[in-house]
């Protein structure tokens, strides 16, 4: 694989189907040299968790207003182009990618390489091969460690330091497979969920940690149900 694209993404969670996309990193490498960089911020319309602003330091307020799901997903694709992709635990980042195109109505059917799976066969004597713990064991430098950016700089780096130690003796496990992952698209919210929706949080005075137009149809629904359960239904006057 000379030419691919290595891309890191952070997001809200853990589950592509239920939570979104912070931030896509990517290079464009070429027989091992850096041609191109891509960095966006994406706005998830959801609030991001504590626990991801504590460990990759991305709060609201540099997520919000950024690029929409679907315009980063777009600029993602036409980046990538035709290229095989390469990750670390590759099928994480692909699920998300994968679900975000579905939505947005686009089609992403990609081939890639998994510096997490190589290093699995090649490196079995380590006691972890995350991918800070293999930086450490090959002295790769890491800049900002949970970022999309630099991750995907460094798992290029540790791609390509692979190959060369463990190329030649294991040359099927650097080519690039077909990345196989189902994802159903996802109705976006209905004009009447909406309406219910901000009648509910205007009754209430519910401050909402998520923005209502973004939601799709199963979270909106199971948005409702959470604020009916704990707030309870609309009560008219004069019935």
């Amino acid at each position: 694989m000379n030419e691919y694209v290595a891309v890191d993404l952070e997001t809200t969670e853990l589950t592509p189907k239920t939570d979104r996309i912070l931030e896509i990193g990517a290079y464009r490498v070429v027989r091992g040299e850096f041609a191109e960089k891509f960095h966006m911020m994406l706005d998830p319309g959801i609030a991001v968790p504590p626990r991801i602003t504590e460990l990759t330091g991305i709060t609201q307020e540099m997520v919000r207003g950024q690029a929409q799901q679907k315009d980063g997903i777009r600029a993602f694709i036409d980046f990538a182009g035709e290229l095989p992709l390469l990750g670390h635990n590759l099928i994480f980042d692909y699920g998300f990618l994968k679900h975000a195109a579905v939505n947005a109505g686009y089609s992403f059917e990609k081939e890639g390489a998994d510096t997490l799976k190589i290093s699995r066969e090649v490196l079995p004597q380590l006691a972890s091969r995350s991918l800070g713990a293999l930086c450490v064991h090959f002295s790769i430098g890491q800049q900002k460690a949970h970022r999309g950016d630099d991750d995907a700089r460094v798992t290029a780096l540790l791609y390509e330091e692979l190959k060369k130690r463990y190329g030649e003796r294991n040359p099927d496990l650097f080519v690039p497979r077909p990345l196989i992952y189902k994802a159903k698209r996802q109705s976006p919210i209905t004009n009447a969920q909406k309406g219910y929706l901000n009648d509910l949080v205007k009754y209430h005075k519910i401050k909402l940690d998520v923005q209502i137009e973004n939601l799709t149809k199963g979270e909106a629904s199971r948005l409702i149900d959470r604020i009916l359960t704990e707030h309870g239904k609309i009560r008219r006057s004069g019935f």
